[in-house]
């Protein structure tokens, strides 16, 4: 299975057909594949699937990793909520009054013009 799999694209080129492609029989007799001894075989499969099962943990324990690094965003964006990432100053204004405070100096501001613009060469 893992020879034929390694040959990826290149065994397409044996098939035929338009509908469905198909390896027929008389070229899958013809195919040529060395095998190293029985003993060596066992030892490349137990080695390839102790490879996937490592790739495995490691897409496990990512997708763990990625669910507790959302979980610790939220929880630094709440303490930065609440004003407990640093030290508070007592002395600093309350995002209350600086809040307000933005909001007068907008009002105060002066709207932008909003007009058409003349289309360049009509």
């Amino acid at each position: 299975m893992y020879v034929l799999m390694a040959e990826g694209e290149d065994i397409k080129k044996f098939g035929m057909g338009s509908t469905h492609t198909t390896i027929y029989f008389p070229e899958v007799r013809a195919f040529h594949i060395a095998l190293p001894p029985l003993n060596e075989q066992r030892e490349i499969v137990a080695r390839i699937k102790a490879s996937l099962a490592r790739a495995n943990r490691v897409e496990a324990e990512t997708v763990r990793a990625r669910a507790l690094l959302d979980r610790l965003e939220s929880a630094i964006l709440a303490k930065a909520f609440r004003g407990e990432l640093v030290p508070q100053d007592p002395n600093d204004e309350p995002a209350s009054v600086l809040l307000a405070r933005i909001r007068v100096e907008r009002a105060a501001a002066p709207k932008p013009k909003r007009g058409h613009r003349a289309a360049a060469g009509a």
